[in-house]
């Protein structure tokens, strides 16, 4: 498995790769029509960010996002393709995310985990430090906000 920068002309595979990550979770059709906007990966944002993919040969598994801002850095966009959960790649870009993050000179990466994440990132070294909550079609939800210290 190779990590690298992002290409602007892999938006469209990488907002594939998240629109079927968040599927994974058993979410509704309409739910993941209310996230189209968030789920979307452009090729300014990829320009715009550090924005890197797990590729396996030509096949690219997954990717994430090192978004730089004024108290420090988030970590977004970090999306699994399904058959390939469970299977390290989440773990990989996480480190590389993280390693390039310090040489940034960022002290923490925080993040607004979906709550079937969260274990993992606590696996990998996160803290809970508060909530997110919002609604969608009249049902409260409740999105974990994480710090993994550097």
């Amino acid at each position: 498995m190779q990590i690298r920068r992002a290409k602007p002309e892999e938006a469209d595979t990488l907002t594939s790769i998240a629109h079927a990550a968040k599927r994974h979770w058993g979410y509704s059709e309409s739910w993941i029509e209310h996230w189209k906007h968030d789920l979307t990966i452009t090729p300014e944002f990829i320009i715009s960010n550090e924005t890197f993919v797990a590729a396996v040969g030509e096949e690219i598994v997954g990717c994430c996002a090192i978004v730089l801002n004024d108290s420090g850095a988030e970590l977004e966009h970090m999306w699994i393709k399904p058959e390939r959960m469970r299977a390290g790649v989440g773990r990989t870009l996480l480190l590389h995310a993280k390693d390039r993050a310090a040489k940034l000179k960022v002290s923490a990466l925080e993040l607004s985990a979906d709550p079937n994440a969260e274990g993992f990132y606590q696996r990998m070294g996160a803290t809970r430090i508060g909530e997110v909550r919002s609604e969608i079609e009249g049902q409260p939800r409740v999105l974990p906000r994480m710090r993994i210290e550097l």
